[in-house]
Order: C-alpha cells, then structure tokens, then sequence
C-alpha cells in the first residue's frame, strides 16, 4: 500500500482510489452532495476552493483542495519508485 498526499497532510490509499475527477460538473455536483447526505463525504480542503473529488471504492468521496492533475502526478511518481525498488530487487 501506498499514500497520495492529497493536501494540507492528509493521505490516501492508492489502492483504494477510483478515480480523481473535477468538480465543475454538475454529475459530479450532484453526487457530492448525495454523498454528504449519506455521510460519506470527506472534506479534506480545510476551507478552501474544492479543485478535485476523489471517489473511493468503499462509495467515500474525498474533496481535496489539490488539482487533480497534481494529484496523478503524485500517483505517478509514486508508481515509478515502486517499479523501479521492484527491478532492483529481481
């Protein structure tokens, strides 16, 4: 398991991550606030403008302050240092 830091030292499992989206659309507006009806919203923006919804595989959808394209960036980097700790092993 690895941590995305997804703002302000919060973290979450790549594992469990779906996927990273905007919330401009109104799709996206509409199942966040189904979500927080629900309970299962996480508001990790500590007040700021909400720039990326995560949606996780346990049905949680994760607000971050983060754009998402930094946020699969930091994916990305974290999958390459996996790959390459897995070649130096083999």
């Amino acid at each position: 398991m690895r941590l995305i830091n997804i703002g302000y030292g919060n973290m979450i499992s790549d594992l469990r991550l779906v996927s990273v989206v905007s919330p401009d659309s109104a799709p996206v507006k509409r199942l966040i606030q189904e979500t927080r009806e629900k309970g299962m919203l996480i508001d990790a923006t500590y007040g700021r403008k909400t720039r990326s919804v995560l949606i996780m595989d346990s049905c949680h959808v994760i607000l971050s302050a983060i754009q998402p394209e930094t946020i699969a960036s930091r994916h990305e980097a974290k999958m390459t240092v996996v790959e390459e700790d897995d070649e130096n092993e083999g």
